[in-house]
């Protein structure tokens, strides 16, 4: 693709999805494109959002290549195509911010050739396997698939020595393959009845992740499962996990100002937002291998609804007029070997524009990878700008 002067651009793409197509990886002008694996597999043809693929620097005018690799496929795929719909260039400076609007670039001409085989990640990197869930509620709420985005990449950028990322958008789920290979299986979506992991087969797929020692990651609504479905498994390998008849889920602004010694807590400063800070979980008795990383003090205000579902009981009032903090963060180390992680926010996506809030959950996801998270934590960047792109197309709020 003819690149008339040098510099630094932001690459977006949109991409296809079809009943036939696999997951791939983009490399833009030789440099492989932090943005990590998308898995095209759609039940009917259609486009992606135009997705950020990461930042490419060009040092003369020439010719860049955009390349596409086929990683595998999603098990409900019946082929390994692929598909683009457009590539767009961002000129932006030094620090990321755009110097210009984005141009499109032409389509390639020729399809996409099938690999031989998929390449294997690195030996010595951690398998991270994330899944964001199908769109749910307003604008800039529950952003699943913009949050896991956003999270990878940056991921990448404070720990891409370390992590090999496969992404599965729109409520997309791993081939057995890819579970069979998973240092971590990363959950952000909708819980309860609807929550990925209790679909079809998969809790039995991830009952084995479980046994071998893999980590899991769950994110906001992603905690919750019914008590009688899910909530026994989630108890053992989560430690914890939103009971909607025994949790509840009012907005409100908690202030973080102690944490624990924990891996997870590196370079984590004292931080407060105002998010649906889910509370009053089910924990394993004893808080037995937990370890409460965020917690606060709920206002009296988080009780002003009735009781019901997620609203209200005696049990959390009495906890609320006693002023108990609450644990809104956690870890677990289990008897298998295996690590968990579960986090109540994540409502609003603005919410990981917040250093220390971001930062905790990327050192989460490569502690339950057994990754080793660095001494002042996972470093990131994210800009104004990062927080608009990827958003699911729901209209203005």
């Amino acid at each position: 693709m003819p690149i008339k002067a040098a510099g630094k651009f932001r690459v977006r793409a949109a991409f296809c999805r079809a009943p036939d197509y696999g997951i791939i990886r983009a490399r833009f002008a030789g440099r492989e494109m932090e943005q990590g694996e998308v898995d095209l597999f759609g039940s009917k043809v259609s486009n992606t959002e135009a997705l950020v693929l990461g930042v490419a620097e060009i040092t003369s005018p020439g010719t860049a290549v955009l390349e596409l690799e086929l990683r595998g496929k999603n098990a409900a795929s019946s082929n390994f195509g692929a598909g683009i719909d457009y590539l767009l260039l961002e000129a932006v400076d030094a620090q990321g911010a755009a110097l210009a609007p984005a141009a499109p670039v032409s389509k390639p001409a020729a399809p996409v050739a099938k690999p031989e085989a998929a390449r294997p990640p690195a030996a010595n990197r951690k398998n991270i396997v994330m899944v964001a869930g199908k769109q749910s509620h307003g604008p800039g709420a529950h952003e699943h698939n913009a949050g896991v985005l956003l999270l990878s990449k940056c991921l990448r950028e404070g720990a891409n020595a370390q992590v090999e990322m496969r992404l599965h958008l729109n409520g997309g789920w791993p081939a057995q393959e890819e579970l069979d290979r998973a240092d971590t299986l990363v959950v952000y979506a909708d819980g309860f009845n609807g929550h990925p992991i209790l679909q079809e087969n998969h809790l039995e797929q991830v009952r084995a992740m479980m046994k071998r020692g893999c980590g899991l990651v769950c994110l906001h609504w992603a905690t919750e499962v019914p008590q009688d479905r899910g909530g026994a498994e989630f108890l053992e390998w989560l430690g914890g996990y939103c009971d909607p008849a025994w949790s509840v889920n009012p907005h409100w602004t908690a202030d973080f100002s102690e944490f624990p010694t924990h891996p997870i807590s590196r370079g984590v400063r004292p931080f407060s937002t105002t998010d649906e800070w889910y509370f009053h979980m089910r924990f394993l008795e004893g808080m037995r291998g937990v370890t409460s990383l965020l917690s606060a003090v709920p206002p009296e205000s988080t009780m002003s609804r009735p009781d019901g579902m997620r609203s209200g009981n005696p049990a959390v009032r009495k906890a609320v007029a006693d002023k108990l903090p609450q644990s809104v963060a956690w870890a677990v180390e289990r008897a298998d070997g295996g690590r968990g992680f579960g986090f109540t926010g994540g409502h609003f996506h603005s919410g990981w524009g917040n250093n220390d809030q971001r930062k905790l959950m990327l050192n989460a996801i490569l502690w339950t990878a057994k990754g080793e998270v660095p001494a002042e934590g996972v470093a990131s960047t994210v800009t104004p700008e990062d927080l608009t792109v990827n958003l699911d197309p729901k209209g203005k709020k």
